[in-house]
C-alpha cells in the first residue's frame, strides 16, 4: 500500500506546478457526501456509499432529463496522460478518462441528486463474498463484447489481473495482487502471462465462460471497491501488445480508438462511438454524445478562462480533473452567469503536516507544533476555501465513518495558538526547539514556508526551512532516515473505506522507503487493531472503527497535523448538461454528460 501518484500530483498542484485532479480538488454542486465546507471546517455528515442491488447493476443506465444524442464533449487538460492503459491508471487525470472505454468488475454510479453506490459493471452485481471475506464471486453480464465484437468471458478478466504481475506494469494500485498473492507477490515464481503460465484455480478461478472466483491469502470485505479500480476488469489477449497497449488500448467501454493516429500523447486524444458496447448491459454510463475530444497542454489561467467565457466549441467543453485557477475562483463563486455551470465539491484528499516521530521523539513538542499551525493563513496561500477547507481529521468527509473531530482546537484557534504552544514547549524543557521544515522549492510553497516561519517562530519555536527540489521531494522525505522534522504530504483514498487511509498511514509495520508512513508512526496496538479492523466482515461497522482509531492516534499520539480538505472548483460550457461530480475520484463523471 503506497501513496497514490494522484497525491504526488496534487502535491505539486498545491505547490503551484500542474493543477491535475480528479481525486484533487473540491466543493459542492449536488451534496454527493461533501455538504456544506468554509473556514470553520466541514459540518455535513458523509455519504455511506453503500452497495447497490443486483437491480441497480442492470443496464440501461436512467436516462437523464432533457439529455439528447449526438455533438462532442471538448475536454481541456493543462497535461497529457502518462498511461492509458487500465492496468497503469492511478492518477487523477486518468482515472477521470479511463471509464469512456474501460468497465471494471464494478463501479460506481451517480443519480441526479448526487448519491453515489456501487454497483455490477462487467458483473452482475457487487460480488458473493465466502470463507469470512477471503472468497469472492462475480458473474459476468451476457451481451459483454470488446470493441472488435469478441465476446467477453471469465478468462479475459483472469488475464487482465495475470497481466498486473509483469514487469512493465509498475503504476497502477497493488491490492488486488497484492491480496491475492502477497506483498512480495513481484518476487514470486509467477511473473505474468507472457511466458504461457497462468495463476492456479486456486488464486482465481474461471470454473465456466461468465464466473471468476478470486481466493485472497487474508480477508476483506471491501473487495468489491478493489473491483472497482481500471486495473481489475477485462483484457482481450489477442490484442495485448504489452507496453504499447498504452499507446492503442482496446476498449470495451461505449467509446473507443478509431485508429491509432487518434491518440497523440501530450497533445490530443479523440474517442468514438463503440459499436459493440450495449447500453443494456451497462447501468453506470449513458454516452449521449458522439465523440470526445480532448485538448492537452492548456494551462491555467488560460483554461479557466475559456471555459468562463464559453465560446466557440468550448461552450460544449468542460475540465474533467482541473481545478479552476485560484484567482478566479471568487469570480466563478460570485457571478450569476456561472451559477448553473459550477462544480464545487470535496475532493477525497486530506492535507498533513507530518512530525517525524524519529527525531521528534517528546509529545508535548509535536502537542507545541499542532498548536502553533497557522490553517487560517495556509488556507489563504492555497487559494482560499473554495480550494481548501479547513479539515482537522486523518480521514476526508468524502469516506465513509467520517465525523468531524477537531483534536488539537485548530477550529477554535484557525490562526494558531502560540500562547498553548509555549506552554507546552516550557513543560517539555525544549523551549527554543530547532524545528527544521522541508518544502518543494516552488512559489507557494516558498511563501508558505515565509508564513510557517513567523507562526512557528512567535510560538517559542527556531525555525529552519530548507528548500528541495520538487522532482525528488517525495523521494526525500520518504528515506526513513531524512533529517528532516517536519513536511508536507496528502493523501486520497482509493475507495470510499477508510482502509485504503489508515493503514498506509498509521502501519508502522510497513516504515520503508517511499512508504507513505512519512511520520514513522509504529504503535504496536494501533497496529493490533488495523489487523483487527481488516478482518471485519461488515464495512460499515469497520468505517466507524476506522474513524475512532485515526482519532485517538491523532490525539494521543500527534503523528500528523491534518489542516486541510482539497476541494474541486471549475466551470464547464453552457452547451453541456448532465454534469455530475464523482466524489470517489474527485472529478467530472463523464457518465452521463450530454451535448444540448
Amino acid at each position: 500500500m503506497r501513496q497514490r501518484k494522484t497525491m504526488a500530483i496534487v502535491a505539486m498542484a498545491a505547490a503551484g506546478a500542474l493543477a491535475l485532479s480528479a481525486c484533487g480538488s473540491s466543493g459542492s454542486k449536488a451534496p454527493a457526501g461533501g455538504g456544506k465546507s468554509g473556514a470553520t471546517g466541514a459540518t455535513s455528515t458523509v455519504q455511506a456509499f453503500g452497495l447497490g442491488s443486483k437491480a441497480d447493476s442492470t443496464g440501461p443506465a436512467p436516462a437523464v432529463a432533457g439529455a439528447k444524442t449526438g455533438g462532442t464533449v471538448h475536454d481541456i487538460e493543462p497535461a497529457g496522460f502518462d498511461y492509458t492503459d487500465p492496468g497503469q491508471i492511478y492518477v487523477s487525470n486518468e482515472l477521470a478518462i479511463v471509464g469512456l472505454y474501460n468497465r471494471s468488475l464494478t463501479g460506481y454510479k451517480t443519480d441526479a441528486n448526487g448519491k453515489t453506490i456501487l454497483v455490477g459493471d462487467l458483473a452482475t452485481d457487487t460480488g458473493d463474498m465466502s470463507d469470512g471475506g477471503k472468497t469472492w464471486t462475480y458473474h459476468l453480464k451476457s451481451g459483454l463484447k470488446f470493441q472488435d465484437g469478441t465476446a467477453i468471458t471469465s478468462k479475459d478478466v483472469k488475464y487482465a489481473v495475470e497481466r498486473l504481475y509483469a514487469d512493465f506494469e509498475t503504476q497502477g494500485p497493488t491490492y488486488v495482487p497484492i491480496w491475492l498473492s502477497g506483498q512480495d507477490y513481484r518476487k514470486g515464481a509467477y511473473k505474468g502471462p507472457y511466458t504461457g503460465q497462468s495463476l492456479p484455480d486456486t488464486v482465481i478461478g474461471t470454473p465456466d465462460a461468465s464466473t471468476i472466483v478470486f481466493h485472497l491469502q487474508t480477508a476483506h470485505a471491501d473487495f468489491p471497491y478493489a473491483a472497482a479500480m481500471p486495473n481489475i476488469g477485462a483484457i482481450e489477449q489477442a490484442k495485448d501488445t504489452k507496453a504499447q497497449y498504452n499507446l492503442n488500448f482496446q476498449s470495451d467501454g461505449p467509446y473507443m480508438l478509431a485508429s491509432p493516429s487518434d491518440y497523440q500523447p501530450n497533445k490530443k486524444l479523440t474517442l468514438v462511438r463503440n459499436p459493440n458496447w450495449d447500453p443494456k448491459t451497462d447501468p453506470i454510463r449513458t454516452a449521449y454524445p458522439d465523440s470526445w475530444t480532448f485538448e492537452l497542454g492548456v494551462q491555467n489561467p488560460a483554461l479557466t478562462t475559456r471555459l468562463e467565457q464559453s465560446t466557440g466549441t468550448d461552450a460544449d467543453a468542460l475540465s474533467l480533473s482541473t481545478v479552476a485557477d485560484a484567482s478566479q475562483s471568487d469570480t466563478i463563486l460570485g457571478g450569476a452567469q456561472y451559477k448553473d455551470r459550477t462544480v464545487s465539491q470535496y475532493q477525497p484528499y486530506v492535507e498533513y503536516l507530518n512530525i517525524n516521530m524519529t527525531r521528534v521523539t517528546d509529545l508535548n513538542v509535536r502537542k507545541a507544533i499542532a498548536a502553533a499551525f497557522p490553517m487560517a493563513e495556509i488556507q489563504k496561500l492555497y487559494g482560499g476555501p473554495s480550494q481548501l477547507d479547513q479539515g482537522t481529521t486523518l480521514i476526508s468527509p468524502t469516506v465513509g465513518g467520517w465525523t468531524k473531530s477537531d483534536p488539537f482546537n485548530m477550529l477554535t484557534h484557525p490562526n494558531g495558538d502560540p500562547a498553548t504552544a509555549k506552554s507546552l514547549l516550557s513543560t517539555a524543557g525544549k523551549s527554543g526547539y530547532k524545528l527544521v521544515f522541508a518544502y518543494a522549492n516552488t512559489p507557494r510553497w516558498q511563501k508558505i514556508s515565509v508564513a510557517l516561519k513567523n507562526a512557528f517562530d512567535n510560538a517559542g519555536f527556531n525555525f529552519v526551512a530548507q528548500p528541495l527540489d520538487p522532482t525528488t521531494y517525495y523521494t526525500k522525505i520518504g528515506d526513513p532516515k531524512n533529517q528532516y522534522d517536519i513536511y508536507r504530504t496528502g493523501w486520497g483514498a482509493d475507495w470510499p473505506v477508510a482502509s485504503t487511509v489508515v493503514p498506509p498511514l498509521l502501519d508502522g509495520r510497513q516504515i520503508g522507503a517511499g512508504d507513505p508512513d512519512y511520520s514513522h508512526f509504529n504503535d504496536p496496538a494501533t497496529n493490533a487493531a488495523i489487523d483487527q479492523i481488516n478482518a471485519n466482515p461488515d464495512v460499515a461497522a469497520a468505517s466507524k472503527q476506522w474513524n475512532d482509531l485515526a482519532n485517538k492516534v491523532l490525539a494521543d499520539f500527534v503523528p500528523q497535523v491534518p489542516f486541510g480538505f482539497d476541494k474541486f472548483l471549475q466551470v464547464y460550457g453552457t452547451g453541456l448538461g448532465g454534469i455530475r461530480y464523482n466524489q470517489v475520484y474527485g472529478a467530472i463523471d463523464t457518465a452521463n454528460v450530454f451535448v444540448k
